[in-house]
């Protein structure tokens, strides 16, 4: 039996791909309401951006190819750093200093768990 792969993703998200692969490191490899579950609970921003990503995906996998939510599973979920906002703050003796604002790129894949 194959096995369907779906993805989602989101690009220039504004948040760190640092902090983004924090929370996408609990959901890696979950069920797919195990990981909604964890992103319900977990207090930080990205748990947002990165829940979005994967409520896509699970309706990429329902309307798409016909696949029930109960049976997937994360297979990959990866931050990837996308272009960096360069800005500049004063600082002392006429000087600037450098402000990266960095944004990230989130793809989740999803498969379907064999029998």
């Amino acid at each position: 039996m194959e096995t369907t792969t779906v993805t989602a993703k989101d690009n220039y998200i504004r948040q760190s791909p640092y902090k983004m692969r924090l929370v996408l490191n609990l959901i890696r490899g979950c069920d797919v309401q195990e990981a909604l579950n964890i992103l319900t609970f977990t207090k930080r921003k990205a748990a947002i951006d990165i829940n979005q990503v994967l409520e896509s995906a699970i309706a990429n996998a329902s309307a798409n190819h016909s696949l029930d939510a109960s049976n997937l599973f994360i297979s990959k979920a990866i931050a990837d750093e996308g272009p960096t906002l360069k800005r500049f703050r004063p600082r002392a003796r006429g000087r600037a200093g450098r402000i990266n604002k960095r944004t990230s790129h989130v793809l989740i894949e999803l498969e379907s768990k064999t029998e």
